[in-house]
């Protein structure tokens, strides 16, 4: 009998002779590389004949275990035919050898003779560990050649791949494995002699199976993965290699995200196949105790371990949720990453793990409860510190409801939540939240249909049904209503479909066309009834459902305003959700989310690319329907609702469409059809807004316009407009969208009938006041876009404007200029006319300045023209020289330049006789501006019609952007008029003309610039609103310089209205985008001027983080150190010090700016004094500590030492100071309350010159000095003793006491000092003045009072 086989610790350790001679090894092993490729070929085949010829424990003998050991050790080196003929060999051999492990426990029942079993059992045990020691060591062996084979060079990865393929080793590596995983599941008991293995053997297969799960690649082979999970699940599960499975198991998770999924597989597959968690319970319990704090420093291995849970809970929900208390303490750990996942453990127990019904009632109660805590954590965790675990709860919370594992009980609070959570100030959370909501309402179990109306209807029915069926009368009360086969309740109060219909059946007729379902399938017309359910206690529970779906909607419809706000987010995903949302909402009629989804209209405009594809994928879905007059009424009543922002959007988004072919030729003619009336029920507002999309449309293909010319005409300026007013405007549009060739057709049909139109539009009166002016703007501007020479129709407009306003003036009236005659005129005219009178004259001088202009560029555009095509024909071979030669000499002589000069003169002549006219020219509109600008200075007669002073006003500015002389003659009075008008409107559209005339003359406006930014601080919202909007638009185009009144813009950051303070913070940002980022160098300057303003310090706070917070640069940060604390040495106040230092404190620090604020140090010492600035330093240095080097920290701490010691010296300094004032001031009080009674009468010349002429002093007085006069020797070295500071004061005031003295009043000059003396004493004071007040106020009284006396005795 061969010596057993001893699993060696590496193959070649085979070779070693052992000491004993009770184990297996190599002899004479043979060097195959050294063998010819035929030698080694028959080599091979003299092995794999023996294999296979001869018994199965021939692997046994000497001769054969040498051999294969030799071909085992240089496996890689064979070539491929010889690695089959071996593997095959091997392999088959082996799964002839396991079904004997049966035969054998069979032979053991029969035979009597236990020795040649014994033999038996010894042998096939020996053949296996040898079979399977050398099949495994060729599977480690070949991929490792293959893994450094890939490792290495291109060209060596393709002889690589060419190996493999050549012997198919993929096939053949599965087939191996899955060979040992059989012998690892059969009953291997006996052969080893009781159930547990081999330690060398178990350890041998499990070590190099863990390994080969490693290697990702082994793991995308379906066979050779299934075979490793079942080898690790075996040896696991049924031999008990627990502890040294789940260490390799917690490796391979920590180091190798790849394998966490199927390792998951290899555990779920061990407890279901031998019906034992124990390894998937023991690596929960491992988790579940290992440190919180060692998943933060390793944050890989956090993130494998909680996919692994998450995996594991989904594989195993039973198991997990019986051992799911050892991880919950883990929510208190730092690691969101473990929060995450314990988060997604939940979230697959509470659907998976309490699906199961049987059971008695108490374990029914004890799952009810565990999944009632999972729950409670769910909703708890929403509120997590990190933003990535709420935003992974809130995924859970949407899986949850997905699957419909939540009750309507808890449906209302986790919307509510989801909800709250859209202001969240993560951007990820808002999201989930987002898509929490949507799949909500996908998911919700209340119906289709959500509006708040049908609810509460509905609900009132059955609440009075259920009133009827209290008092026992169901029979009676169900027999007289219908039933409704399709209704159903369930027992936890979930309806299925019910209360959608019945609130369709009770409110349909109730409801606007718009809100009507479209399938009229689902509604029931014939009863509006409520149907019968049942019993009371269906009627209970549909009633609880009923207020759980009334409870949704209501959430749903109070998040509408979040959600616009949401679409207005800089973040793109917010956009794009909140719009799907708003879209979701109304699918299921929320109330107010079609109102909302016409805010999106304005986001066509964005920058950003996903979010004009969504809006218009929102704009589709909703509005373009396969039906085109379906799709027309659609946009046509969009078109009607909207303002002018959201038609301007409307329009971009419509030109898109039209150009994409989104909306066709169909659609188009179902609008023709609309505005012609020729669909029953027109109506003229709709004929109207399909004009308006068909204007729209036009802009990207004007042809569709040009059929229908003449129903335009007939019916825009027809009846029709009398109906609608607003139809005549928008066809004025209509005709300025015409092609260039169907504006010469209309010219040649109709052109003299459409002006007479158009005229009359404009003089008549027939327009209502508020839509006059809109419409006389476009009938205007068409004139001027189709006719050949507007200017003279135009100058008829003016005079029959002019005489429908004075046509009921006299024309022997004196018209003077006095203001009395003003008034008296004006009192004789109809205002409005005169507003509509200056309101088309200067529309007219605005539309001829810009006629000018056009012209000017046509006559440009065709002298280029005909430059170009004369050098083309004159660019022949023959005429090229001369060509080039004329050229140059007009180039020399500067004709073409002096043509374009010439052009230019004549252009700025014609801009400048529209206002102010040749001399001695009478010009028409030039009159009337004169005329503008004395009614604009009549502020008596403006300020008794406001209506007037804004058409006046309006028209003034319009004069002004034409003429400069007009404009520098009137400049003053429209600041005057912007600054003290009473009326907002006026304020309001002048600040907008100011930005206007910035553009046009910027010289002028130069020195009114700080008359410009002073419009920031009106009372009213919408001046300051337009003001921003102005400067804004100057400065960021660069038509107006930042000086430095920028402060005023952003005092406006901190604005009570938030939509200023929104501008104002977009106009810093885009400022920040421009160059260098002018906002470093305006920061000191706006710091500076804030600090003397009477800013609140919150105020002050705010808008220096915002505006710190937009530079970036590291460079800029350390040169703002710099700056910053060279201001502390140019100001005094103690206001600006902490204005200062807490600006220095919001700056992001490098290891260059803090060595720059310590070098710093003597610009700002003299302001430590400060609690609030030494604060803000320390700060600094906190934030200095987290990031320095150990060097740098030592710095740091040394200016902190130094920062503290100089603080509490500058304290105590300011502390002496302030106590030596103090004493000094009671001094001086003290002394001035003690005066002579009596003085006897002397000349006032022999006075001191310091008395004044009328004191008297006391006789008794000079008595009493005498007496005192030795004491007062005495008493004077003790005074002496005090400070500096009250020598110098005491000696200085001296005279002055004695001059001031008040006769009777030596009482309180005794007492009152000392009690003054004992307040002050408690204060921070010097040791020698602490020591002089302990050793006497009194005494120091007594001889200030001598000392006084004897002055006032010797005068």
């Amino acid at each position: 009998m061969a010596p057993p086989f001893v699993f060696p610790q590496i193959l070649r350790a085979l070779e070693e002779d052992p000491e004993d001679n009770h184990r297996l090894f190599a002899q004479n092993p043979v060097d195959v590389t050294s063998l010819r490729p035929s030698d080694l070929e028959e080599f091979v085949k003299g092995v794999s004949f023996d294999l296979s010829d001869r018994e199965l424990f021939c692997i046994e003998d000497q001769d054969v275990f040498d051999r294969v050991y030799s071909l085992v050790r240089d496996f890689y080196t064979l070539p491929p035919s010889c690695k089959c003929n071996l593997v095959e060999s091997l392999r088959s051999n082996l799964s002839v050898l396991l079904p004997n492990v049966d035969s054998i426990s069979r032979s053991v029942q029969d035979q009597e003779d236990e020795v040649p079993i014994i033999d038996r059992i010894t042998s096939h045990r020996n053949a296996l560990k040898i079979y399977t020691f050398f099949l495994i060591t060729i599977i480690m062996t070949e991929e490792a050649h293959v893994s450094s084979v890939e490792s290495t060079k291109v060209a060596a990865r393709g002889r690589k791949k060419q190996v493999v393929q050549s012997w198919n080793w993929e096939p053949q590596r599965g087939r191996m494995l899955n060979l040992i995983a059989n012998s690892l599941e059969i009953n291997l008991s006996l052969l080893f002699g009781s159930s547990e293995l081999d330690e060398n053997y178990l350890s041998f297969i499990v070590k190099n199976s863990f390994s080969l799960f490693e290697n990702a690649a082994i793991l995308k082979d379906p066979e050779a993965k299934d075979a490793l999970c079942r080898i690790i699940g075996a040896s696991a599960t049924k031999y008990r290699y627990i502890v040294q499975s789940c260490a390799s198991v917690m490796h391979l998770i920590h180091k190798y995200d790849f394998a966490v999924v199927h390792v998951a597989d290899a555990v779920a597959r061990a407890e279901s196949k031998y019906s034992d968690g124990t390894l998937a319970v023991t690596i929960i319990r491992d988790i579940g105790r290992t440190d919180p704090k060692a998943y933060v420093k390793d944050t890989v291995g956090a993130d494998n371990v909680g996919r692994f849970l998450v995996e594991l809970a989904d594989r195993l929900p039973k198991v997990m949720s019986t051992n799911v208390g050892v991880l919950v303490p883990h929510f208190g750990g730092e690691s969101y990453k473990i929060r995450n996942a314990l988060v997604g453990v939940l979230g697959k127990l509470v659907a998976k793990a309490f699906n199961d019904a049987e059971g008695d009632v108490s374990s029914k109660s004890l799952r009810l409860r565990t999944k009632q805590a999972m729950l409670e954590i769910l909703l708890e965790r929403c509120r997590d510190v990190s933003a990535y675990t709420r935003s992974r709860v809130l995924q859970v919370w949407a899986e949850l409801c997905e699957e419909h594992s939540v009750s309507i009980g808890l449906w209302n609070e986790v919307a509510s939540i989801s909800a709250g959570r859209l202001e969240d100030k993560s951007a990820i959370v808002r999201k989930s939240a987002l898509n929490l909501l949507i799949t909500m309402l996908q998911h919700n179990p209340f119906g289709p249909q959500l509006r708040i109306a049908s609810f509460e209807a509905t609900l009132e029915q059955y609440k009075k049904k259920l009133n009827e069926l209290e008092p026992n009368r169901p029979t009676e009360d169900s027999s007289k209503e219908p039933t409704s086969d399709g209704d159903s309740c369930i027992g936890d109060g979930e309806i299925d479909d019910l209360q959608p219909e019945v609130a369709n059946n009770t409110h349909q007729d109730s409801l606007p066309d718009s809100c009507q379902p479209k399938n009229g399938e689902e509604i029931t017309e014939k009863d509006v009834s409520v149907p019968d359910i049942g019993n009371i206690e269906q009627t209970k529970a549909l009633i609880a459902s009923l207020e759980a779906g009334l409870s949704f909607s209501k959430c749903m419809s109070a998040s509408m305003p979040i959600f616009v706000q949401l679409m207005a987010s800089s973040s793109a995903s917010d956009v794009e959700n909140a719009i799907l949302l708003l879209m979701r909402c109304k699918q299921f009629q929320i109330d107010g989310a079609e109102a909302c989804l016409r805010k999106i209209l304005p986001l066509a405009f964005s920058q950003d690319k996903s979010i004009y594809e969504a809006v218009e994928n929102a704009f589709v879905s909703i509005y373009i329907k396969k039906n085109p007059v379906e799709t027309a009424r659609q946009l046509l009543n969009l078109a009607i609702d909207s303002n002018i922002g959201d038609q301007a959007a409307l329009e971009f988004i419509v030109n898109a469409l039209v150009s994409k072919g989104e909306i066709s030729s169909s659609t188009t003619s179902a609008l023709w059809d609309f505005f012609c009336f020729n669909i029953n029920g027109t109506t003229a507002e709709q004929s109207r807004g399909a004009l308006s999309i068909l204007c729209m449309a036009a802009k990207s293909s004007s042809r569709i316009l040009g059929s229908h010319i003449q129903d335009i005409i007939d019916i825009g300026f027809g009846r029709w407009a009398k109906v609608e007013p607003l139809l005549a405007r928008t066809a004025c549009t209509a005709i300025q969208r015409l092609s260039e060739e169907d504006r010469k057709k209309l010219l040649l049909s109709s052109g003299s009938r459409l002006f007479g139109i158009l005229e009359s539009l404009i003089t008549g009166n027939w327009l209502p006041e508020n839509i006059y002016y809109t419409t006389a703007d476009k009938a205007i501007s068409a004139i001027y876009m189709i006719h050949p020479t507007p200017e003279t129709l135009a100058a008829t407009i003016i005079k029959k404007s002019l005489s429908t306003v004075f046509d009921v003036v006299g024309q022997d009236q004196p018209q003077d200029d006095t203001d009395d005659s003003i008034v008296d005129f004006l009192t004789t005219v109809q205002v409005a006319k005169l507003s509509r009178f200056l309101f088309v004259v200067s529309h007219i001088a605005m539309n001829q300045l810009v006629y000018i202009e056009s012209c000017t560029q046509k006559i440009r555009r065709q002298k280029t023209k005909t430059d170009k095509a004369a050098a083309e024909s004159q660019n022949t071979e023959e005429n090229l020289g001369a060509t080039q030669e004329n050229n140059s000499i007009n180039a020399e002589l500067g004709l073409a330049a002096s043509d374009d000069a010439l052009l230019d003169t004549l252009a700025e002549r014609a801009e400048r006789e529209i206002v102010s006219g040749g001399s001695g020219e009478k010009n028409l509109i030039g009159d009337c501006a004169t005329f503008l600008s004395k009614l604009c200075r009549n502020f008596s007669v403006l300020q008794k019609h406001p209506e007037l002073q804004a058409s006046a006003m309006l028209a003034l500015c319009r004069c002004m952007i034409i003429d400069a002389s007009f404009c520098e003659s009137n400049l003053q009075l429209l600041f005057t008029v912007v600054e003290n008008a009473p009326s907002e409107v006026v304020r309001s559209n002048c600040t907008l003309s100011l930005g206007d005339l910035a553009v046009r003359f910027p010289n002028l406006l130069e020195p009114w610039t700080e008359n410009m930014y002073a419009r920031l601080r009106d009372t009213s919202v919408s001046v300051r609103k337009n003001a921003v909007l102005v400067l804004s638009h100057l400065i960021l185009n660069d038509m107006m310089k930042v000086k430095g009144h920028i402060n005023e813009m952003a005092i406006c950051i901190e604005d009570d209205v938030e939509r200023i303070s929104s501008l104002a913070k977009l106009f810093f940002h885009e400022l920040s985008k421009k160059g260098s980022n002018p906002i470093y160098n305006l920061l000191p300057d706006i710091l500076g001027q804030l600090s003397n303003r009477n800013l609140k310090r919150e105020s002050f706070c705010n808008v220096m983080q915002f505006l710190i917070g937009s530079i970036k640069k590291d460079k800029q940060m350390e040169a703002l150190v710099e700056k910053l604390c060279n201001r502390f040495s140019g100001v005094t106040e103690t206001k600006q010090w902490e204005y200062i230092s807490y600006s220095l404190s919001l700056l992001t620090f490098t290891e260059k700016g803090i060595k720059k604020l310590i070098e710093s140090f003597k610009s700002y010492e003299h302001a430590l004094a400060e609690d609030l600035v030494t604060e803000n330093f320390r700060s600094i240095i906190n934030k200095g500590k987290k990031f320095a080097k150990p060097e740098l920290k030592a710095c740091i701490e040394e200016f902190e030492e130094k920062l503290n010691k100089f603080h509490l010296e500058k304290k105590e300094q300011e502390e002496t100071a302030r106590n030596a004032q103090v004493h000094v001031e009671k001094t001086k009080n003290m002394e001035s309350l003690v005066v002579p009674s009596k003085v006897k009468e002397e000349p006032v010349e022999e006075y001191d010159e310091g008395a004044s002429d009328s004191e008297i002093v006391d006789p008794a007085m000079e008595e009493a000095g005498d007496s005192l006069k030795a004491s007062d020797s005495e008493e004077e070295p003790a005074m002496e003793e005090a400070g500096d500071s009250l020598k110098a004061s005491d000696s200085e005031e001296e005279p002055s006491d004695s001059e001031e003295e008040e006769p009777d009043s030596e009482q309180s000059g005794t007492t009152s000092p000392h009690s003054l003396n004992q307040n002050t004493s408690g204060g921070e004071e010097s040791e020698s003045e602490s020591s002089n007040v302990k050793r006497g106020n009194r005494t120091e009284t007594s001889s200030k009072l001598r000392r006084s006396l004897r002055s006032a005795s010797r005068t």
